[in-house]
């Protein structure tokens, strides 16, 4: 099953996350199929925090690729998210 969710990236106690796209069975970090955002929990401009190509999970969601609760989560708090150049 293919699974949309977050990887964790940066640093100790700066946090960073890549939206992904992996298949369920591959680790948090581990190879992902396509990178489709960025969420930065600790941005000073609410703006930044949450990045990601709207386009691209609206195509990975067709094809049926399930998102993490988390994902769920950013996607509703963050509506007015435009697609990360």
């Amino acid at each position: 099953m293919v699974k949309i969710r977050l990887a964790r990236v940066g640093t100790k106690k700066t946090p960073i996350y890549r939206v992904v796209v992996t298949d369920s069975r591959a680790p948090r970090d581990g190879k992902h199929i396509e990178l489709i955002g960025l969420y930065d929990p600790r941005a000073k401009d609410a703006t930044k925090t949450l990045e990601l190509d709207r386009d691209r999970l609206g195509y990975w969601q067709k094809v049926g690729a399930q998102l993490s609760q988390e994902v769920t989560n950013l996607v509703k708090r963050h509506p007015a998210v435009v697609a990360a150049s």
